[in-house]
């Protein structure tokens, strides 16, 4: 009969560890992964374009409609469709800085050296050090999968902060 070989260090670690599968970062990674909300950038910068602007598109006919309401807008209807425009960039914002929000945190999380849970409820939390294997795993998802993700949030968020400031510019010029 041959002697067991060594423990899988994952098996050690998932064993031992007391944080609730729920509250661990590499699944709570997959949960935010795998949700249609956030899933807009884990793709493509493309894949997360696409609702953004249909999203612009859906309020643009509200905004135009609220800045009608202005009896200056009214008489001057390149005014009232760059206000309009500019106007309805604030839904793409608010989303885009939702998701940074969720991703970052997601990212904090898996390159932290520690996991804070809690066991039944937020007056009970506790501190768990994560063992190296799960570090390592934890550094290669977090550079490797939500770091890109980072990045087209960030290029999106630039590129609507830049949409709104040439927009409010060009409102002001005309």
């Amino acid at each position: 009969m041959a002697a067991p070989g060594p423990p899988d260090p994952g098996a050690v670690a998932t064993a031992a560890c007391p944080v609730p599968p729920a509250q661990r970062p590499l699944e709570q990674y997959r949960e935010l992964a795998a949700s249609w909300f956030f899933a807009w950038p884990h793709a493509s910068f493309a894949s997360l374009l696409r609702p953004l602007a249909v999203s612009w598109l859906l309020l643009l006919p509200g905004a135009w409609l609220v800045a009608s309401g202005s009896v200056a807008l009214r008489h001057d209807p390149p005014r009232l469709v760059a206000a309009g425009a500019v106007a309805a960039l604030v839904l793409p914002l608010l989303l885009l800085t939702r998701q940074w929000l969720g991703w970052t945190s997601i990212q904090r999380r898996l390159v932290a050296t520690a996991v804070e849970y809690e066991e039944s409820g937020w007056y009970d939390g506790q501190v768990w050090e994560k063992p190296l294997a799960w570090r390592e795993q934890d550094l290669l998802v977090a550079t490797h999968q939500v770091r890109p993700v980072l990045e087209r949030l960030q290029r999106a968020l630039a590129i609507a902060s830049v949409l709104l400031l040439a927009g409010a510019s060009l409102c002001q010029a005309l």
